[in-house]
């Protein structure tokens, strides 16, 4: 971060960027939530943080479920976040978590020293789903969900896992504030590894490279069970306040600033249907299916060492395509819209055994049929889409065309349809917020992982995004049961829909 913190980083040469300490100012937009935290600290340690970390959500705009099959997506960090008030503990090799929510997240203690994350499933042939903390000898995925102190645990290990024999069990307490939604596809559950991450490895003393951090928070995030392909992370430390970012995985992780189009204004509206990806199988069948599509065209270019390519753009890069030719690949190969175990099994000389130990996963064993074609053709549409979409934003900024920003909408438009009908990852209520935008003739998709969630969706200015705000919460939340609107008052939803801009990613702040 520049010395005045208005930047994502300080560069200390090609491809370092760090996350610098910055002094928290008085005028800065987090001062008083984050006096607020350091007051809470205060009342439950009797002592003043160390520090603060502050790590975003994100929205992503376009580019869904491609992250883990290799292609590039196009998120910005938004306003929303996690942030931590981290101290150290007088008790030497213990930890104690808090969180503001006192009500919903319990109170967590464990021994650092003594901590064993036992990974019994490391790899892409899981065959069991228990991840055990021994700290608190509790199962790995529980039902509803792990409990929220599991993901902070996740980015302890991977610290630990980074630096191995250098780790050292350094006490910590930590108070922990959150305003991301949880489970509406702004990634909560990211930002809150990715912060567990960066406070772990500044106690560490480790040098905080941004794009190290993204990657150790991908993997360690994994150890909650869910097998995420980056994108969470990387847009986590990468956000540069004004921008999205076009992220690239292959061959490494890039992320490259895209100006968006001047005056036009992002929404976010959650449908308050939620979806827990850790917590349920749906997520990770999207990926196995995947992996399953590409192993099938791999077959059939007849490269040798076809079950070893499980993502779509090791299979292009190997076979010199690009997106079209890919997409007739797959229109080709791939012709039934249901597979069976059997069709499968048949087709690579298998047995049901074999598929399950060597190409399902853990929660994804139950799995009889696959939709092969259609989550591939959907993964490489979308992948195409990125890349116009990119392309278009960067035309805008040369010159201005209005049917250049008609085009940016409806490939969102074709993107949610996409989301809808090949990859079923919508939702009944996602769908009535996306009639309500056609209506407004506004262009709008699911984001993030989908089954729920919130939508993002593009206004033509801030006066266009005010009116559009206005109707959803008139014509969709103020007609939602009352049950789902426990925590909010009577016409007031603005912590369920409001516009966002592009914010910095991870920031950490001293005193």
């Amino acid at each position: 971060m520049t010395a005045n913190g208005n930047g994502a980083g300080d560069m200390l040469g090609p491809g370092i960027e760090l996350v610098a300490q910055q002094k928290l100012q008085p005028e800065a937009i987090i001062y008083s939530r984050l006096q607020k935290l350091g007051a809470f600290y205060r009342e439950q340690f009797g002592a003043e943080p160390d520090f603060f970390v502050r790590v975003p959500g994100r929205v992503n705009i376009i580019g869904e479920h491609v992250d883990y099959c290799g292609y590039s997506v196009l998120p910005m960090a938004v306003t929303q976040s996690i942030v931590l008030a981290v101290g150290s503990n007088p008790t030497k090799h213990q930890l104690q978590l808090r969180n503001v929510d006192q009500a919903h997240f319990q109170n967590f203690d464990c021994d650092l020293k003594n901590l064993r994350l036992v990974i019994i499933d490391p790899t892409n042939n899981c065959t069991q789903t228990n991840y055990i903390f021994d700290t608190s000898s509790v199962e790995l995925p529980l039902p509803g969900g792990p409990a929220w102190y599991k993901y902070f645990m996740c980015g302890v290990r991977g610290i630990e896992e980074k630096l191995g024999k250098k780790f050292s069990p350094i006490g910590m307490r930590i108070a922990v504030d959150g305003n991301v939604p949880l489970a509406a596809g702004l990634s909560s559950s990211s930002a809150m590894v990715s912060s567990s991450v960066l406070a772990t490895a500044h106690v560490q003393g480790m040098q905080l490279d941004r794009k190290e951090l993204a990657s150790i928070s991908a993997q360690c995030e994994q150890y909650i069970g869910t097998h995420s392909g980056g994108m969470d992370q990387a847009i986590a430390y990468l956000g540069r306040e004004g921008c999205a970012h076009h992220i690239e995985f292959h061959p490494k992780l890039n992320g490259t600033p895209v100006t968006l189009p001047s005056g036009k204004c992002f929404v976010v509206a959650n449908s308050l249907a939620q979806k827990n990806k850790a917590a349920s199988s749906d997520y990770n069948e999207r990926v196995v299916e995947c992996r399953l599509a590409t192993r099938w065209l791999a077959r059939h270019k007849n490269l040798s060492n076809w079950q070893d390519i499980i993502r779509f753009i090791d299979l292009e890069e190997a076979c010199g395509m690009d997106n079209e030719t890919f997409e007739n690949l797959i229109k080709e190969k791939l012709t039934k819209w249901v597979y069976t175990r059997a069709d499968i099994c048949q087709e690579w000389g298998i047995t049901e055994q074999e598929l399950e130990t060597k190409f399902l996963t853990a929660n994804t064993q139950h799995m009889q049929e696959f939709k092969l074609r259609q989550r591939a053709l959907h993964v490489i549409q979308e992948s195409g889409r990125v890349a116009k979409f990119r392309k278009i934003c960067e035309q805008l900024a040369q010159r201005g065309s209005v049917e250049d920003v008609k085009q940016l909408g409806q490939l969102m438009r074709q993107s949610h349809e996409s989301l809808r009908e090949l990859y079923e990852c919508s939702h009944p209520d996602v769908e009535r917020l996306i009639a309500i935008s056609e209506k407004q003739n506004v262009s709008a998709r699911v984001t993030g992982a989908g089954w729920g969630g919130c939508i993002v969706a593009m206004c033509d200015s801030q006066e266009a995004a005010a009116a559009y705000i206005k109707a959803l919460k008139r014509d969709y939340y103020a007609q939602l049961p009352p049950h789902l609107l426990e925590r909010h008052q009577p016409n007031d939803f603005n912590e369920v829909v409001f516009a966002t801009l592009p914010g910095n990613g991870a920031e950490l702040f001293v005193q």
